[in-house]
C-alpha cells in the first residue's frame, strides 16, 4: 500500500467551486473560508477553533500567552521536533520525559519525578500514531493538582476519541497539524481549540501581528483561504476516512499482527499510523527514529524512548475508500 494524501477525488467538485469563489471574489486571505474550516473544525472536536498556517504558529502563539520564556515546559522525547522547537521559540527551557512503551505515549509515571523536579510552567503530552495518550486522564489529574498547564499535542490524533472525549479536551488548549502527511491535509496549516477565550482572543491577534491595535505583539502565521477551502471539504470527509482506516486495520491488520500496540477500552484511533513491535517488511519506518534528547546532544536517561526507537515499526494504512480513475 502506497502512501497517498487522504483526499478524496469525490470532493474535486466541491473544492474547484470553492476555489472558484475565492478567485472571483478576490478575497484570497482572512475571508469566508477560513472562517468556515474554523467552524466546522469547532463542529468536529467541540472545542473553539483558530486556524494557522501551521501546528508551529498554534503553539508558540499559545506558549507565548502563557508566558513561558524563561521556565521550563516538560516534552516527551519520543515525540517530533517540532514539540520542544516551540518552546524553545517562545523562550523556554525543555525538560524531557520518557514514555510508556505500549502506546509511545508521555509516561505518568516519569512525569511525577520530572514535575517534582523541575517545577514546570507546563506540560506537553503528545498524542502518537492516532490514538489518544493511554494516561491522559491521570496526566491531566495530576497537572490539575499540581497547578501546572497541561498542553495537548494532537498532530497525529484527527478522529481520535477515548471514552467520547477528542484530543484536546484534556488540556488547556490543543494543538492539530494538517501537514501533507497526515490523516487530513491543508498541505500546510494546524488548528488550535481551547475553551479558554482569553488565550483564544491572544492567538487571534497573535497569528496577525497583533493586529488591530498592536498591543498583542504577533507575526503572520495565517492560513490563506485556498488552504483553509481545502480543509473545509477535508474536515468533512475525515469520519469517511477514520471509518475506512478503521476497518481496514480491524478487517486486514490485526489478524496479522498480534504484537501491536493494543488500545484500552474505549479508545479509538484515527491510525495515522499502524504501529507494531516486530520488525516488518515493507514497513514505512519509524514514527520516530531517535528521540529528541539524543537529536540534541542531552544526557538524560529516558530508557523507554530509546527502547521505542529501535523496537517498533509501522505497516502501510493510507485511506483507499475511492479508486480515482485514470483520466478522472
Amino acid at each position: 500500500m502506497r502512501f497517498t494524501i487522504g483526499f478524496d477525488p469525490r470532493d474535486k467538485k466541491a473544492l474547484f467551486r470553492y476555489w472558484d469563489e475565492i478567485l472571483t471574489t478576490q478575497k484570497w486571505v482572512e475571508g469566508k473560508f477560513t472562517r468556515l474550516f474554523e467552524e466546522k473544525w469547532e463542529a468536529h472536536n467541540g472545542l473553539p477553533s483558530l486556524a494557522f498556517s501551521s501546528w508551529s504558529g498554534a503553539a508558540v502563539a499559545a506558549l507565548e500567552y502563557l508566558g513561558v520564556r524563561g521556565k521550563t515546559v516538560l516534552c516527551p522525547s519520543n515525540t517530533f521536533m517540532a514539540t520542544p522547537l516551540s518552546v524553545m521559540a517562545a523562550g523556554g527551557k525543555v525538560g524531557f520525559v520518557d514514555c510508556n512503551r505500549e502506546d509511545l505515549c508521555l509516561s505518568l509515571a516519569d512525569l511525577r519525578v520530572k514535575i517534582a523536579r523541575h517545577k514546570p510552567a507546563a506540560v506537553w503530552v503528545v498524542h502518537i500514531g492516532g490514538h489518544i495518550a493511554f494516561d491522559i486522564e491521570g496526566i491531566a489529574r495530576l497537572c490539575r493538582r499540581e497547578g501546572v498547564v497541561l498542553l495537548e499535542d494532537c498532530a497525529h490524533a484527527h478522529g481520535a476519541t477515548f471514552k467520547g472525549r477528542k484530543p484536546g479536551s484534556w488540556g488547556r488548549a490543543g494543538f492539530y497539524s494538517f501537514y501533507g502527511t497526515k490523516t487530513i491535509s491543508t498541505g500546510e496549516g494546524g488548528m488550535l481549540v481551547s475553551k479558554d477565550r482569553s488565550l483564544m482572543g491572544f492567538a487571534a491577534k497573535y497569528r496577525n501581528y497583533g493586529k488591530p491595535d498592536y498591543r498583542t505583539p504577533g507575526l503572520n502565521l495565517r492560513i490563506n483561504e485556498f488552504a483553509a477551502a481545502l480543509g473545509c471539504v477535508e474536515t468533512d470527509r475525515l469520519p469517511d476516512i477514520v471509518a475506512w482506516k478503521q476497518d481496514y486495520a480491524r478487517r486486514c491488520l490485526d489478524p496479522i499482527y498480534p504484537n501491536r500496540v493494543r488500545f484500552p477500552a474505549g479508545m479509538k484511533s484515527g491510525y495515522y499510523k499502524y504501529i507494531v513491535f516486530d520488525p516488518i517488511a515493507h514497513s514505512t519506518g519509524k514514527v520516530y527514529d531517535q528521540p529528541c534528547h539524543r537529536i540534541m546532544g542531552r544526557k538524560d536517561r529516558l530508557p523507554d524512548s530509546e527502547w521505542v526507537a529501535a523496537h517498533h515499526w509501522c505497516v502501510p494504512l493510507y485511506y483507499k475508500g475511492i479508486v480515482q480513475r485514470r483520466g478522472s
